[in-house]
């Protein structure tokens, strides 16, 4: 079975970047399907455009654009694309990195599919500033990666918790129900009281309710800004913003540009 050493992937290499042992990187996916192979280090693939499907000796995986997709070291695995262009985003760890920053391997076990929004958020703003590559690029990347490995470590924590069964259909409802997410909707979508569902998710989704809503609609949105065909308006009307400026004013607080900005920038690498 094939290995793929650092920074080899199945495809077309469009750019790349190495900060400090973390390598970042940009691939067009051409191969129908890849061979069986394995990686030397842990990576995390974030699907910009098309529809990729990732499968190893236990699952198969669906991963859509917008899928943040992480595969451990040393676990076999192949890919297969299943849209007519597709294209991803890497983030490679340099096992050397996470010793150096007292951060384990175990850290991650097993290849999974990561849903929560907070890492998506931190990953839109990775790839922001692996296009724009600036002086100020090094330091901004250095502490969005320990960020991301924070907020995996509080993940991990949280999924060793004893919570209630309600918990996981709140996270169904928030990931993948498309009404408004008012606290009275998921009161009575879970028959659990509202002051009840505002006191336990802080600690079982690591925030505030609002602020998980507010990211999971940001989740949505970064893979529609890669698609140039579909308005900002749109945009915001799809994934559940009451209008214009309100969408506008909840990206900027996230990522410091509006959205507009944001698609320019991330329109030039696609």
């Amino acid at each position: 079975m094939k290995i793929l050493s650092r920074g080899e992937y199945y495809g077309n290499q469009n750019s790349e970047n190495a900060f400090n042992g973390v390598l970042l990187s940009q691939y067009t996916y051409t191969a129908e399907r890849t061979d069986w192979h394995y990686h030397e280090n842990p990576y995390f693939m974030y699907v910009l455009q098309g529809n990729m499907k990732d499968c190893n000796t236990k699952v198969e995986t669906l991963c859509p654009s917008g899928s943040l997709m992480f595969n451990n070291w040393q676990e076999p695995h192949y890919g297969s694309k299943h849209s007519e262009n597709a294209s991803g985003f890497h983030l490679e760890f340099e096992k050397k990195w996470l010793k150096e920053k007292g951060i384990s391997l175990n850290l991650w076990e097993g290849s999974q599919l990561i849903h929560n929004p907070q890492l998506h958020v931190l990953f839109a703003n990775l790839y922001r500033e692996f296009v724009l590559s600036d002086s100020f690029s090094t330091l901004s990347v250095e502490l969005l990666l320990l960020q991301i490995c924070d907020t995996l470590s509080d993940v991990k924590k949280i999924g060793s918790l004893d919570y209630p069964i309600w918990v996981d259909h709140l996270k169904e409802l928030l990931h993948y129900d498309t009404a408004t997410l008012s606290l009275e909707y998921l009161s009575k979508e879970l028959n659990v009281h509202p002051v009840h569902i505002s006191r336990a998710a802080p600690k079982y989704l690591s925030m505030s309710l609002g602020n998980y809503i507010r990211k999971q609609k940001l989740k949505n949105v970064l893979p529609l800004l890669l698609d140039s065909s579909i308005s900002l308006t749109e945009i915001g009307y799809q994934v559940g913003f009451s209008d214009q400026s309100h969408f506008n004013r909840v990206f900027k607080s996230h990522f410091n540009i509006n959205p507009s900005q944001y698609r320019k920038m991330i329109n030039k690498n696609a």
